[in-house]
């Protein structure tokens, strides 16, 4: 029986329980062991003043190493683009919806404004990359950083503690959250640009666990593999974790064209500077990318 390795969170335990549910098609049983990582234990700072990278994979990567499990499940655009030696991503799952999204209390609403939000709201996000997009909309607004997990946030919200908060789509449709009391403005990920492999889980394993590794690369979404490698190569040239403002979004056309948007900026008061690249294959796409943003 295979051992998957996750955090404890609602959203980190849909992903484990939907891989699962993935091997049990193919005949594979699998048990979940849930792993307190370095970023569930610290909930009173953001993510850009936390020490490192992976914050959110140190201590199941640890596990993997040790083979106390076979499969560590990541929600894909928090794991490092340098990959820790002995270790390997075997699959991917299809991308949900990359889109982030604005959640905003109905009496905080003004629909005349440029994010629907009434000037001077106080707005949620602990994300780097989401303050320095929310700022180049609106620069009324005021940043405050919000930690916890999904339904946690929204709370807070519900509190009185922000007129609005901004959350990857893709977690508030896995769990399912009624936002009905709510307005919600839904950005376009090629416009508000969303973080490298938004939506995507990775599956990483032992690079010498051969029977976990076959496993792995027959639920295996290569085509969501194409359009994440160039995001993350973006991420690994411009040297970025999840606390470089920098957003990189990828996908095909129904032609086979590949189109990428990136949003980045060296410092939170320094204008956003966007880059786009449109082709026919994937070669190269990052470096131009990346070329644009640097010139």
């Amino acid at each position: 029986m295979l051992k998957i390795g996750t955090r404890g969170s609602k959203l980190a335990l849909w992903q484990a329980h939907d891989l699962q549910a993935q091997l049990a098609n193919i005949g594979i049983n699998s048990e979940l062991v849930i792993i307190k990582t370095k970023g569930d234990q610290i909930q009173n700072l953001s993510f850009d003043k936390i020490e490192g990278k992976g914050f959110f994979t140190k201590e199941i990567e640890d596990a993997l190493l040790a083979r106390e499990i076979n499969i560590a499940v990541h929600s894909m655009k928090d794991l490092p683009t340098e990959m820790v030696p002995g270790l390997v991503i075997g699959g991917l799952s299809k991308r949900a919806n990359p889109a982030d999204l604005l959640i905003i209390k109905k009496d905080s609403t003004d629909l005349s404004r440029p994010l629907k939000v009434k000037e001077g709201a106080i707005v949620g996000t602990s994300s780097i990359r989401r303050k320095v997009q929310l700022r180049h909309f609106d620069e009324s607004i005021e940043l405050r950083d919000v930690r916890g997990n999904v339904p946690t946030r929204i709370q807070k919200m519900v509190n009185g503690d922000y007129d609005a908060i901004v959350l990857a789509a893709a977690g508030v449709e896995r769990l399912e959250i009624d936002l009905s009391d709510h307005h919600v403005v839904e950005f376009q990920p090629t416009e508000f640009v969303s973080a490298p492999a938004q939506g995507v889980v990775a599956y990483q394993c032992h690079k010498e666990d051969t029977n976990t590794r076959k496993i792995l690369k027959a639920i295996h979404q290569s085509d969501t593999a194409k359009c994440t490698n160039v995001e993350r190569k973006v991420l690994n040239i411009m040297d970025g974790g999840c606390q470089l403002p920098l957003g990189a979004y990828c996908y095909r056309d129904a032609n086979g064209y590949y189109h990428c948007y990136a949003a980045y900026t060296s410092d939170i008061a320094a204008p956003l500077r966007h880059a786009q690249v449109s082709q026919s294959t994937f070669e190269g796409i990052a470096e131009e990318i990346v070329s644009q943003l640097t010139a």
